[in-house]
């Protein structure tokens, strides 16, 4: 397939990389895939309500004790340590958290929405490939 480049490249990458990472998300199995789902749901509206620093200090605490969190949170930093992203200079043992609360006010609305928008694609995903509700441990 040729390399796409722009906006549609973009798009692209990023339609591509969240399919991969709702696949890995449906093997969790279980209600732990379902969780997957909905947490797909509810981070952008915390990311809208809270803050993206707030809600990935939400989702990295909760990550310690539910897979699925640290799934997304794991999905997230790798989006961003993706070669050729320059949004964020993100090594493998750099903390996503740090490096966002780190940015200046215009490179953090920037982040803000490419996080927004790699989980309009995760959330759309999840919902085609995850079947049925998380039961309620949230």
């Amino acid at each position: 397939m040729p390399k796409k480049t722009g906006i549609s490249g973009i798009e692209y990458g990023r339609a591509a990389f969240a399919y991969a990472k709702a696949k890995d998300g449906k093997k969790l199995g279980g209600n732990t895939s379902r969780e997957y789902k909905a947490y797909t749901k509810k981070i952008p509206m915390l990311i809208k309500t809270n803050g993206l620093g707030a809600t990935l200090s939400f989702v990295k605490a909760k990550g310690s004790k539910n897979e699925a969190y640290q799934l997304l949170y794991q999905q997230m930093a790798e989006w961003f340590m993706r070669q050729g992203n320059d949004l964020i200079e993100l090594a493998k043992d750099d903390d996503l958290v740090e490096r966002v609360i780190g940015l200046n006010s215009p490179a953090y609305r920037v982040v803000t929405r490419e996080v927004l928008a790699l989980f309009s694609y995760l959330r759309r995903f999840a919902e085609g490939l995850i079947e049925g509700e998380a039961e309620a441990n949230d």
